[in-house]
């Protein structure tokens, strides 16, 4: 019993983390119709940024879990402005070829201002202690993360499903100039929903760097893990986001658990097999 437990455990604080930095893929994608795969420079932006902050300027953890997001989102912006807005409405090829080089750019760049070597967030204490519930012992951080990723999927859903702000948004996207015709700025809303999923991905960068490891090569190592959590849940929808990455969190810990040396030819097939019976994904609109 306890083993499952801590299976379950395991898994839903792999997924947390997953879905943080998967989800503001899911809206450049899913709303907007952007392939942005460098969405992981976020990520690692937000991971580089919490390390060297804490590490060597002395900055409170806490304080990183806002600031690293919110740095990181004034960035989404501005790159969104200068260089992504210019690829609306190309084709898919120019939007890929344009994010794979700027994922070597930044790599580059990260390797030459950081060094090759891996960078670890730094844990308040507090966080590195086990909590005992009953006959169960859970890691005080990753229930941290755990919840963390909980709220963060209920707000995102309740926000873009009930709020004013979900419909300007949707209605941004599936038809822009009528909602231009009613004083709706959809260039102000694509940055905005740019910048959002930027600080999401900057969070989950902070939050998971102990599972995929804050490095010159982040970008390229997250990247097929975001792909299939999208591909899973499918284009067009959010709230598929955090199941699919519960999916794989589960079938990762799983394989780590029982079949180390098998987990990614698990984790693989099963995504083979739900794409020729789903095409669409889980959620996805046909």
């Amino acid at each position: 019993m306890s083993i499952l437990v801590d299976i379950a455990f395991q898994a839903l604080a792999y997924a947390s983390v997953l879905y943080l930095i998967s989800v503001g893929l899911s809206v450049t994608l899913g709303l907007m119709g952007f392939v942005n795969l460098a969405h992981g420079v976020f990520a690692m932006a937000g991971g580089y940024l919490a390390a060297m902050a804490i590490a060597e300027g002395g900055t409170p953890w806490p304080i990183m879990l806002i600031l690293a997001p919110v740095a990181v989102g004034i960035i989404a912006a501005i790159a969104e402005r200068l260089l992504y807005s210019r690829l609306y409405g190309r084709s898919e090829l120019d939007q890929v070829l344009f994010c794979i080089g700027l994922i070597f750019i930044v790599g580059a760049l990260a390797r030459l201002l950081f060094g090759p070597l891996m960078r670890l967030v730094p844990l308040p204490a507090s966080l590195t202690q086990n909590i005992a519930v009953g006959p169960f012992s859970f890691y005080v951080y990753k229930l941290v993360v755990i919840a963390i990723g909980a709220v963060t999927a209920a707000l995102i859903l309740l926000a873009l499903e009930r709020t004013r702000v979900g419909a300007v948004i949707r209605a941004a996207v599936e038809n822009s100039g009528m909602a231009e015709s009613i004083g709706i700025r959809t260039k102000f809303v694509f940055t905005a929903t740019f910048a959002f999923g930027g600080a999401l991905a900057a969070l989950g960068g902070m939050l998971g760097a102990d599972v995929f490891s804050v490095n010159p090569s982040y970008a390229f190592d997250i990247l097929v893990y975001v792909q299939i959590v999208v591909a899973i849940a499918g284009l067009g929808t959010l709230k598929g986001s955090f199941i699919a990455a519960l999916l794989v969190g589960t079938i990762q810990t799983l394989s780590a658990f029982y079949l180390p040396s098998f987990g990614t030819i698990i984790l693989f097939l099963s995504v083979f097999v739900l794409l020729l019976v789903r095409p669409s994904g889980l959620y996805g609109r046909i």
